[in-house]
């Protein structure tokens, strides 16, 4: 028939432009891509006859699909373009240099080191330099003199080190972020048939002819028509912003779209457009072109109308060359093709734009930023100080003291006195702020992210890592991540009998063997299979949902072949097919027979199923009358027994339509699922993975609560819950079912409250046969909670399509690597490519690691900071010179950022890190111990530096360095003082390895590489410096004893730890801590109500409000903290080219993609989820009917019903994953 169509279709319509071998166009197809519904059916009517046809002209078949030959592939893919957008470049090399260069205090020590150079080579004239004062004079011998420019070029010398520094820091981490995309990109698979084998290829490579087969939880990667489907929906919300789902026919609306998401049902499809050419492909080139970022959404859709109708135009002029040129041009839109980042249509956003209340950055990052400005107004404070006393000294002392008048000789000798003094008063400016920070924490979580990978954690938003390590309650699935998810049929009731393991097929009647067998086979998803295993005396593989493998190896063991059966009935001889769905809770098949009556098998959470069953098989093969008190029975002798020993039940039944009767009506489901006959009941049992316990006893010590919620029936999830240690004898723990949780937390109108919440959440343990929406409801409950004095912070997993509210709503979602849909990774944080619990706990590990590093780094950097600020200050004040040169104090600036940043915070983590409760959402950065050692070691330093400075000439027996003139040459007494500092930084760098006050410091320092060379590294170029430094580094070469001084004093540090470190915090009341996070309440109404247009509430910039501004604009440093960490996330920003700053919001808030619909009490609105075939289901309520949801006044947001409103409340902390950083809301707002 298809040849027929084919040749018919080809002789009547005429069409000029076949181009190449195929029998359509790439411009037809994409014409035909963008109808709907009745036009689309109609186009493929006029110019191909049907999808037959369209299927000959692409030289495939509907059957057996392309034949995969790797010439025409090829050839299909020049003709047709590839499946996948092509990325937005990176930035340069050079841009980077060019940002890191925007750094305000690096900007004013290069202006003072040039105006340094240039007044350097002024020479006055003879006659004056004799009377311009006693602190000049003398020192102008000719050598001397020419040596002048030295520091100037140092000056600049180290700052082109700084910025190499930072932008190689920003290179590498983009490059890393790209690997990482890339790598989520190559791990996301598509089935395909290709002739005639069901295989599954990278996404990347689909091409224009392809039979692909979609099932629930897909994200479709590819633009097609559909060839056959079961019960499909989609949810198109990402294109059009509709948030029903569609229903697809191949009558009525055979269309599907890249970029939109499966929310039930099965089916194949011809695949017509590809990457660039696709929906959303399109899209992705229009938004590349650039709309306007604040029109509204309306002007949006015309805007978008009318540009798709000038592609169009442009198409019939160009070709199809041309424009794939053109979207490649345009490369803001050009990003990979983004398989988990699904795409969103401009206008999506918009509305999103519009319901989001404010968000907050992530909790590290708000306790940083506000560190940051508080040390930077310190140290801004301080700088000017040093500056204005130096200035004032001079003048009393040259004018006032020597009475000396102002002459015009000497006016560039002041001048360069003066600079210098600037330039003094920088270095401190430069050495206060911690610009270190910001790069400590983006190695930290580089590093993190990097190592996560192999304990099998794919991070995909950075401060996720950070979040886990805070927190205190997990609410996991039980299948596959408790679970091994290998199901087995281990016990059935059948013919009137409970086998307690698989009976023989003897002892089963032949009628009842052949209605299972036949049953099984038919209505169980043909994609799922058991397949040979890989490794020879291994275990079959299970293909597919795992509760249909277990019944297919059920059939198995009982001797018979699933796979002759469906060979014998392929799928589209299946009259209808009612898909798994978490409101149904079961599956049926219908089929025809040739009488013209009909069957339907069905299966289904045994509960359920039970209850719509009036008949029930006996041994003898027939059916005798099935009464609500035998299924009482029945439930008593046979469910609760298995259900106790953990095994999930499912009940397999079916029932005649007799012919007579004529067809039944198909859609109204409530008649059709009744009156089936019972067949059998199965128990299935789930293993507990072997590791999980040992993993859930570390959580519970770590302070950590894991909480069971699951759609299996109450007493599987108890028996396994025990197993695993969730739940242990004897204590007073709940375990509550979905619909006793709802009764208990909504009140008489049928409101959830959060007070009921509160009196349930802390005791709960377990959540069984719970709906999506509970699992919702719980996370909320509980992150919402003002019970305990600190907030929850929760991390969920989830695999399902529905699981993503959840995912969403929590502070941290893991989704499933490998049972998880697409719609759940979508949501989540991270994902587990492994599925396995013990995987969480290694993240918790990490999460603990990156804060501890961070504080660690804290610990050393501060120190430095006081003791390097107070030097050059109090140097400068009383010998009018600082101590530490300018070149001097940019190195130590190195050693303590940039390499301690490496060296801190790369430690491993260690398993004791899982022995203290989490820390709090307002604990301090630094804690009182950290205080302790920071004054501690901060006055031990001081101590010996300036015992060093006052008295160090007479200790040694060399020339004091003080008071030398302008350009004297450098001493050996300021070399040992700079070479002692340094010595203590280096050693000070091992006590910061501990910060709670353990003893040993060296505790495993040899596990941690990075740290070792970077400590020998930095020894070996201080060698080099101060021996041959010289004059750049105002340095002389010392003697061995001096040396062996300068470390013993070094090494004093290490002595005066353990001293410290005996002292009991407790003991020191006068301690305050620092760095808490802000808490809401903080911020006064007018403020807020000040920041309403602001995107974000940011406190550093509530920091700035209070006054000098204009001062902090050179705080640049925050700017770099913020750029670093923004750099990082924009590099993993999914839509890189296409959202417009404002709109990316926080990525904890929920998505508007997948328009997850949350709805409690209609059945109608399916939300499916058949990874298991009860897993994290709502319960149809059958026994009450839930009183209908007051009537929203906001019936555009999609999660209305239930009074569940999906908005992220403020109080949650996100980080914005938005290039809108503090100081680009600053600028704005200055």
């Amino acid at each position: 028939m298809a040849n027929n169509s084919y040749s018919g279709v080809k002789n009547s319509v005429a069409e000029p432009n076949h181009e190449g071998e195929f029998g359509c166009s790439l411009k037809e197809l994409r014409s035909l891509m963008e109808l709907r519904g009745a036009e689309g059916i109609r186009k493929i009517q006029e110019s191909f006859g049907d999808v037959n046809g369209l299927c000959g002209r692409l030289k495939s078949s509907p059957i057996d699909g392309l034949s995969g030959n790797p010439v025409d592939i090829d050839k299909r893919k020049s003709e047709f373009g590839q499946n996948f957008i092509p990325p937005k470049k990176p930035k340069t090399f050079l841009q980077l240099v060019w940002e890191a260069l925007q750094d305000v205090t690096l900007i004013i020590l290069e202006v003072a080191a040039i105006v340094s150079l240039g007044l350097s080579f002024y020479r006055p004239p003879e006659s004056g330099s004799k009377n311009c004062g006693k602190g000049t004079g003398g020192v102008e011998d000719e050598g001397e003199a020419e040596a002048g420019w030295i520091e100037g070029a140092a000056i600049l010398l180290s700052v082109i080190c700084v910025v190499l520094v930072t932008a190689f820091n920003d290179w590498s981490k983009e490059k890393q972020f790209r690997g990482l995309q890339s790598r989520i990109e190559q791990e996301q698979k598509f089935t395909v048939v290709r002739d005639g084998q069901v295989i599954q290829i990278p996404v990347a490579e689909i091409v224009v002819g392809d039979i692909a087969q979609i099932k629930y939880g897909d994200l479709l990667p590819a633009d097609g028509i559909l060839i056959q489907g079961n019960d499909l929906k989609i949810d198109e919300s990402s294109l059009t912003g509709e948030s029903d789902h569609v229903k697809k026919t191949q009558e009525k609306d055979p269309m599907l779209l890249s970029g939109t998401h499966v929310m039930e049902g099965s089916g194949k499809m011809l695949v017509t457009a590809v990457g660039v050419n696709s929906q959303t492909g399109i899209i992705f080139t229009l938004l590349g072109a650039g709309t306007e970022d604040d029109e509204d959404e309306e002007k949006e859709e015309k805007k978008k109308e009318k540009e798709r109708k000038k592609e169009k135009k442009n198409k019939k002029q160009d070709g199809s060359a041309e424009n794939r040129k053109k979207a490649k041009a345009q490369d803001g839109a050009a990003m990979e093709m983004q398989p988990l980042n699904s795409d969103e249509g401009a206008d999506a956003e918009e509305k999103r734009k519009a319901n989001l209340p404010k968000k907050e950055k992530s909790v590290l990052q708000g306790k940083l930023t506000r560190l940051a400005v508080q040390i930077g107004k310190a140290g801004l404070v301080m700088s000017a100080i040093t500056v204005i006393i130096l200035v004032v000294l001079f003048i009393v002392n040259t004018f006032w003291v020597q009475g000396l008048p102002w002459e015009k000789s000497c006016t560039p000798i002041y001048i360069q006195f003066f600079v210098k003094f600037f330039i003094i008063g920088v270095t401190v400016l430069v050495v206060a702020v911690p610009e270190g920070l910001p790069l400590a924490v983006t190695i930290s979580l580089a590093y993190s992210v990097k190592k996560m990978m192999k304990d099998n954690n794919l991070v995909r938003h950075l401060d996720a890592c950070e979040t886990m390590g805070n927190a205190t309650a997990i609410c996991s699935d039980k299948t596959g991540t408790l679970t091994m998810n290998r199901m087995t049929v281990v016990q059935a009731y059948i013919a009137d009998k409970h086998y307690r393991r698989v009976p023989e097929p003897e002892v089963i009647p032949a009628s009842i063997m052949d209605l299972l067998v036949l049953g099984i086979s038919v209505n169980c998803a043909y994609t799922t299979k058991i397949m040979p295993p890989e490794k020879e005396g291994g275990l079959p593989r299970q293909v597919g949902n795992k509760t249909e493998c277990a019944l297919l190896g059920f059939v198995l063991d009982l001797k018979k072949d699933y796979q002759a059966i469906r060979n014998e009935i392929p799928e589209e001889k299946l009259y209808k097919v009612y898909t798994f769905n978490s409101v149904r809770k079961s599956m049926s098949t219908v089929l025809k027979n040739a009488d013209g009556s009909f069957r339907m098998f069905s299966k289904g959470a045994s509960e359920i199923l039970l209850k719509k069953c009036y008949k029930i098989l006996t041994a003898t093969g027939e059916a005798k009358v099935f009464r609500p008190r035998d299924r009482d029975d029945m439930v008593k002798k046979v469910i609760e027994p298995m259900a106790s020993e953990g095994l999930r039940t499912i009940c397999l039944a079916y029932r005649d339509f007799p012919a007579t009767d004529g067809e039944p009506d198909w859609e109204n489901e409530s008649d059709i699922l009744t009156s089936l006959t019972c067949v059998c009941v199965v128990g299935i049992e789930d293993p507990v993975r072997p590791e999980v316990p040992d993993a859930i006893r570390k959580c519970q010590r770590a302070g950590i609560t894991v909480r069971m919620v699951t759609g299996d029936n109450i007493n599987t999830a108890r028996a396994i819950a025990t197993k695993c240690g969730i739940l242990q004898p004897g204590d007073d723990f709940l375990c509550l079912e979905g619909k006793e949780f709802n009764r208990r937390i909504r009140n008489e109108k049928g409101e959830i409250e959060q007070e009921r919440i509160d009196k349930i959440w802390p005791k709960l343990r377990v959540l069984a046969r719970s709906s999506p929406t509970d699992k919702h409801t719980l996370v909320k409950g509980i992150i919402d909670s003002t019970v305990e004095e600190q907030r929850q912070v929760v991390a969920v997993t989830g695999d399902g399509t529905n699981d993503g509210p959840a995912l969403k709503k929590a502070d941290v979602g893991f989704a499933m690597g490998i049972a998880g849909t697409d719609v759940a990774k979508e949501a989540s944080d991270i994902i587990l490519t492994d599925d396995n619990f013990t995987s969480i706990v290694k993240a918790v590990m990490w999460g603990r690691n990156v804060y501890d590093s961070i504080s660690k780094f804290l610990q050393f950097q501060l120190t430095v900071n006081v003791v390097a600020v107070i030097v050059a200050f109090t140097g400068a004040c009383i010998t009018q010179d600082s101590p530490l040169k300018a070149v001097q104090m940019l190195w130590v600036n190195l050693i303590m950022d940039t390499f301690a940043s490496l060296a801190l915070a790369t430690e491993p983590p260690t398993e004791s890190l899982l022995l203290r409760k989490p820390y709090g959402r307002n604990k301090p950065l630094i804690s009182r111990t950290m205080m302790k050692n920071i004054l501690g070691h901060g006055v031990y330093q001081l101590t010996i530096i300036f015992t060093l400075l006052f008295a160090g000439e007479k200790i040694f027996d060399i020339d004091s360095g003080r008071n030398a003139p302008l350009h004297a040459p450098p001493s050996e007494h300021y070399t040992i003082v700079f070479n002692t500092f340094v010595m203590m930084q280096l050693f000070n760098e091992i006590n910061a390895r501990k910060i709670h006050g353990e003893r040993n410091v060296f505790d495993g320092i040899f596990n941690n590489m990075i740290f070792c060379s970077i400590v020998f590294g930095t020894f070996v170029i201080q060698i080099v410096i101060v021996q041959f430094g010289g004059k750049p580094f105002s340095c002389v070469g010392l003697s061995i004893d001096q040396w062996l001084w300068c470390i013993f004093l070094g090494f004093g540090c290490l002595l005066w730890g353990q001293v410290i470190s005996s002292i009991p915090t407790s003991r020191l009341k006068f301690l305050k801590t620092a760095g808490h996070g802000t808490q809401k309440e903080e911020i006064p109404e007018e403020e807020l109500e000040d920041m309403e247009d602001l995107d974000e509430i940011d406190h550093a910039e509530r920091e700035l409000r209070r006054g000098q501004i204009l001062w902090f604009r050179g705080l640049n440093r925050i700017q770099t903290q913020i750029r670093v960490v923004n750099a990082f996330r924009s590099s993993l920003s999914p839509y890189e080219g296409l959202e417009k700053p404002e709109s990316r919001t926080s990525i904890h808030n929920f998505m508007t993609h997948p328009e997850f619909r949350i709805e409690d009490s209609e059945p109608h609105i399916p939300l499916i989820d058949d990874t298991d075939v009860e897993d994290d289901a709502p319960t149809k309520r059958n026994a009450t009917p839930t009183p209908p949801p007051p009537p929203s006044p906001n019936q555009n947001n999609n999660a209305v019903d239930s009074g569940i409103h999906l908005f992220v409340d403020s109080s949650k902390p996100a980080t914005p994953s938005a290039p809108a950083s503090p100081m680009h809301s600053l600028e704005t707002s200055l």
